[in-house]
């Protein structure tokens, strides 16, 4: 009896549970916020203290950049002004030596004193300067047979020459008897070229045309805008595959000053040797250098150090062309010089043209 009262209890209390959790599912569904605990009632939007603090999004990234980077400096001050930066390629720069009739410089002229003329027509000299300004320079050194007792001299002034130098220049140095070779690359250390001067030796033959064509697309590598080139030989060429128009052209189209000392013989035995100083004459002039003569190599210091010291008091003249057309073709260029009064005629040493750029 007992145990029938029992299960009749037990399956009344499951079925009321049943209808229990029946009831919670509806009421959850009516009013969800009732059947969690912490929540008295249910709030209106209106009410909500968190719908009432307003938090400002933060900005969107900015997309990544996909043009050059920015400019900085000075290109960025200029900019934010609005200027262009504009790189001047027209200005033509001329160094020129003066000299008096016993061929000694001439230093403290001025710009009102030159006149520049391209293919007979007067230019503006938009720049002049005067000072000591580095320079590159290669020495071009015959080690020919015939130099065989002239070595010891060449060398001397050859190093007087550097040491008598502005201490900024750079220099390199070329030896040439069958073939030109490299004997010092482009370096300021005097002591280092005076090294390997004492390594080199004379003997075979003569390509003197080789050497200089080599000695001028060497300067290409020149880290300063002037450039020129000793050349100490003493003689003429008679070996090179290179012909003289190939070097006049070459010469004629590079900024490279040539200097020469000619140690020549009296009585040339070969046509070549009687050529050679009309050779290193006409380039020399033509790039606004000199032909110095030995007449006894003991004046070979001194000759040297004489170039040396018109490296250093060069004028240079700037100016920019009337005529702005890039035809390649040559122009012809002519520095008139008006001394003060009291001086004796002075003589001008200047390139004697350019070719025009070709694009």
């Amino acid at each position: 009896m007992v145990s029938t009262s029992k299960g009749w209890f037990l399956s009344r209390l499951a079925r009321h549970s049943r209808e229990f959790r029946t009831l919670l599912m509806v009421l959850a569904l009516a009013c969800p916020v009732l059947i969690y605990p912490g929540l008295i009632h249910p709030l209106h939007a209106q009410d909500d203290p968190l719908n009432q603090i307003h938090v400002t999004p933060p900005p969107p990234k900015p997309a990544p950049p996909t043009g050059p980077p920015p400019l900085e400096g000075k290109a960025a001050l200029r900019a934010r002004a609005g200027e262009r930066i504009r790189v001047d390629v027209n200005l033509v720069l001329i160094p020129l030596t003066v000299t008096d009739p016993l061929n000694r410089l001439v230093t403290g002229l001025e710009r009102k004193e030159f006149f520049l003329y391209e293919n007979n027509n007067q230019q503006e000299i938009k720049t002049f300067s005067a000072e000591d300004a580095p320079v590159s320079i290669g020495i071009i050194m015959d080690l020919s047979g015939s130099m065989t007792n002239k070595v010891v001299r060449a060398r001397e002034s050859i190093i007087e020459f550097l040491r008598t130098s502005n201490p900024q220049d750079e220099f390199f140095i070329i030896g040439f008897n069958d073939r030109p070779e490299l004997i010092e690359d482009f370096t300021s250390s005097i002591d280092d070229i005076e090294a390997r001067l004492q390594t080199v030796r004379a003997g075979h033959r003569t390509a003197l045309l080789d050497a200089i064509y080599y000695g001028v697309n060497k300067m290409k590598q020149a880290r300063f805008q002037r450039k020129a080139i000793l050349i100490v030989s003493d003689g003429g060429d008679n070996r090179s595959r290179y012909t003289e128009n190939e070097v006049r052209n070459l010469v004629r189209e590079s900024d490279t000053e040539l200097f020469a000392i000619g140690i020549f013989d009296a009585y040339a035995a070969t046509s070549e040797e009687r050529n050679g100083p009309l050779l290193l004459h006409d380039l020399s002039e033509e790039t606004g250098g000199q032909l110095f003569r030995v007449d006894d190599v003991s004046d070979m210091t001194d000759i040297a150090t004489k170039i040396s010291a018109e490296l250093r008091n060069q004028y240079v003249v700037g100016y920019k062309p009337a005529d702005a057309k890039r035809d390649g073709k040559w122009r012809k260029v002519k520095i008139k010089l008006v001394p003060p009064p009291g001086l004796p005629p002075l003589t001008v040493h200047a390139r004697s043209g350019y070719y025009a750029p070709s694009q």
